[in-house]
């Protein structure tokens, strides 16, 4: 059968649902896959303590860069099209972190992973909403978010499998096939369409926003990590925050005078409820990335546990965000939106405030179980309202992008909070290792415990950002909601999806 024979039948819509959700499924994993993974990758391919950070950063500060950007280039340029280029390109570059030879080399794979990521994430809901017609469209989503989540919840475990079964290398192989299969799948029975073939013109990338902030960013993680060998006041640091505000400013200016069709339309941000909810998300994402990536070093470097271990350690901690994201779903009708993001963040604060007391000899039943599952908690608790709250003060028509600007939210958060905290610990750990003769698991365990302290005080600072919240008793726009306000609305689609992609991740 040929492959424009395919396209001129029916298709069914459960096996166009299926190519996404698996698509999505993988790009998902790939931030948190590596968490695991992180100790051997730093061992074999000899990462800094605090440049094996830019493992996950390198992913996750592209993807957040280009994000909205990859929506955009969907509705442009078709949705089947942005999706095969992005799934191909994700491939491609996880063969390349496969086969690194060096930190350099892992690093530029994965900034080009989180590229195709930010590409291919947009093109698979904005797929199921130009297929599932209204009345199947909340089934499709639901499904398509029950995917994502899984795959949020799944890395860490996977992760531990892989790597002891085989080596780190596979937790970027396992996307080859897949990849391979969706490629295939993809150009077999996706159909093209896109919004110039709808009423009203197709908007504009605004492709030099989305390289100058990404650059911005990057100079700025790049200053804070680089700290370890370059003191604030030297000549590296200085010039690398100069560049900083300098390309963070050309992309303000660029978003506020010369793109037709911003990646950030600030005006937005005159809702208060949407500027309360970026604020609280950008500080909840710098928290808990950080959360996954301590606790994974710790449970190894300290506790001497395997890689398949220390995968299985987290499982409850990913239950447990399934079932606050449900009761979070359910009480938000009768609560509103502020109490439930208080209850989260005073957990997540009170979590990040238990695992501080880590120690060298510590049993994971009293030192790691308790603490890890109430910051699973308060992370479940928290992306429903955060949803609802950043949707709630736009029109329908800004929902899908308000949706998407609080997910970039989250990831620049977790990125820039993963640099710091990063940071702080190796500080940390290198001057107790100078000063003292104590062993280097006592010295890497207070380095991992001043980053859970700093990141208590993070989360208590967003629960007193949650007040800058209005009381929103019935939000009109709950995720479920603003996902379906976007599919009615095709132009909107593509930053709809980018929330609903992030919200699991």
């Amino acid at each position: 059968m040929s492959i424009s024979a395919a396209r001129t039948r029916h298709v069914p819509d459960g096996l166009i649902l299926a190519i996404a959700c698996v698509a999505q499924f993988m790009v998902v994993l790939d931030v948190s896959i590596v968490n695991v993974a992180l100790p051997s990758i730093g061992r074999d391919l000899h990462y800094t303590p605090s440049g094996l950070q830019w493992v996950v950063n390198a992913y996750v500060l592209t993807f957040a860069g280009f994000l909205l950007l990859g929506g955009r280039a969907a509705d442009l340029f078709g949705r089947r099209r942005v999706f095969l280029f992005g799934l191909g390109l994700f491939t491609v570059a996880s063969l390349a972190g496969g086969v690194a030879q060096d930190s350099t080399w892992l690093t530029t794979a994965r900034a080009v992973q989180g590229i195709g990521g930010a590409l291919l994430s947009p093109a698979t809901l904005t797929i199921i909403v130009t297929t599932f017609a209204p009345q199947r469209r909340a089934w499709a989503l639901g499904i398509w978010s029950a995917v994502a989540g899984a795959g949020g919840a799944a890395g860490a475990i996977l992760g531990g499998v892989l790597t002891s079964a085989l080596s780190w290398r596979w937790v970027l192989f396992v996307n080859i096939p897949i990849g391979i299969v969706g490629v295939i799948a993809g150009l077999v029975w996706l159909t093209e369409s896109r919004a110039a073939d709808r009423d009203g013109p197709a908007p504009r990338l605004d492709i030099v926003g989305a390289i100058a902030v990404t650059l911005g960013l990057g100079a700025l993680i790049y200053a804070i990590v680089g700290t370890e060998t370059h003191p604030w006041g030297s000549a590296h640091t200085l010039i690398l925050l100069a560049a900083s505000v300098v390309l963070l400013a050309v992309f303000a200016v660029i978003e506020l005078r010369v793109a037709r069709t911003p990646l950030v339309p600030f005006g937005l941000f005159r809702s208060r409820s949407l500027t309360g909810a970026n604020i609280v998300m950008f500080l909840v994402g710098a928290a808990f990335f950080a959360m996954w990536y301590f606790l994974s070093l710790y449970l190894q470097n300290v506790l001497g546990y395997s890689a398949l271990r220390a995968g299985m350690a987290f499982l409850p901690m990913a239950i447990t965000i399934i079932i606050g994201a449900q009761v979070s779903s359910r009480l938000m009708p009768r609560t509103g939106v502020r109490p439930l993001l208080l209850a989260g963040t005073i957990c997540a604060t009170v979590g990040f405030a238990w695992l501080s007391r880590i120690v060298p000899a510590a049993s994971y039943w009293e030192h790691v179980f308790g603490p890890g599952c109430i910051i699973a908690l308060a992370l479940g608790l928290l992306f429903t309202p955060l949803a609802a709250a950043a949707t709630a003060g736009v029109s329908f028509s800004e929902a899908g992008l308000a949706s998407g600007v609080l997910n970039t939210s989250r990831q620049i958060g977790g990125s820039l909070g993963l640099a710091v905290l990063a940071t702080i610990a190796t500080d940390r750990t290198q001057a107790l290792l100078t000063r003292t003769a104590g062993s280097s698991a006592a010295a890497l365990n207070d380095g991992y415990a001043r980053a859970f302290e700093v990141a208590a005080a993070v989360t208590l600072v967003a629960f007193a950002a949650s007040f800058v919240v209005p009381a929103i008793r019935s939000p009109r726009a709950a995720p479920g909601a603003a996902s379906g306000q976007a599919a009615k609305q095709p132009e909107s689609a593509p930053d709809a999806t980018v929330a609903g992609s992030g919200g699991q991740a």
